[in-house]
């Protein structure tokens, strides 16, 4: 679990994160959505260290990140796994040179042992057999678990993903929500996720947070963000004329299954 009291962040004078308070839950897929300039990027950096705070505690499992030294945060940054917006592989490393990246800078283990644990993540994120290929010659996609991969080689308990759909097709980024979702409840990790994407919203939203100009507007399920009165959110959902029609189809459906449900308690009486 990650805790964020009161959280504020300014550049230059101008604050770009003002007073959020939140908590990701563990085994849950933690969504932070809002438009360009919403504060989500800076709010996610924040708490990753990236940027430090103004003021505000973040605390990871109770332990108070913004009051630790360098060592202390070495030592809970190996416990964190990042997937990165464009997946970040270095291009003169092969695949298996990405991803024991990780275990050079943190572990002690043998060649042997992170080859293994490598073969490991790779058989989970359904890629054998790519070791020796270099990220020029896989897909996007391919990319993108590869990137996946690297960042659950050490076991974390905390995932952060910076857009981890931008750039791929929709069947892809299915896949990728899909693995995300799996590994999330599979490892009980707290997941992080940056995101525009609606389709990921609906689908691994287990918690959501929106954002509005550095201030958290609303908070609550993808079962609850479709029926949200918050005005803001919803011009930013159903800013198309699709998804609006797909919101009044999705009431109407939930008020027959309400009126069928009504209809059987009076037959049953």
């Amino acid at each position: 679990m990650i805790e964020i009291k009161d959280l504020k962040k300014s550049f230059d004078g101008r604050t770009v994160i003002n007073g959020v308070s939140a908590v990701m839950q563990t085994g849950k897929c933690n969504l932070i959505i809002g438009s360009s300039g919403s504060g989500k990027t800076v709010f996610m950096k924040c708490l990753v260290g990236l940027f430090e705070p103004d003021s505000g505690e973040i605390s990871y499992g109770g332990q108070n990140f913004t009051t630790m030294n360098e060592e202390q945060r070495k030592i809970l940054r190996r416990q964190i796994g990042m997937l990165f917006q464009g997946s970040a592989l270095f291009d003169s490393m092969t695949v298996e040179q990405n991803i024991m990246f990780p275990l050079d800078m943190f572990t002690k283990d043998s060649l042997s042992e992170k080859q293994k644990r490598v073969n490991e993540v790779l058989a989970r994120v359904n890629l054998e057999d790519v070791n020796n290929k270099f990220p020029a010659e896989i897909s996007g996609g391919m990319k993108k678990r590869v990137g996946i991969a690297r960042a659950i080689v050490l076991n974390p308990k905390y995932l952060f993903c910076d857009e981890p759909n931008s750039g791929l097709d929709p069947q892809t980024s299915i896949l990728i929500d899909k693995l995300i979702k799996e590994i999330t409840l599979e490892y009980k990790i707290t997941t992080v996720v940056n995101t525009h994407d609606m389709n990921s919203v609906m689908e691994t939203g287990d918690h959501i947070i929106y954002m509005d100009q550095g201030i958290k507007e609303w908070e609550g399920t993808n079962k609850e963000i479709i029926f949200s009165k918050n005005k803001k959110l919803n011009d930013f959902i159903f800013a198309s004329e699709f998804l609006q029609d797909a919101k009044d189809m999705r009431m109407l459906e939930m008020k027959g299954k309400i009126d069928n449900n009504r209809n059987m308690d009076e037959l049953l009486k």
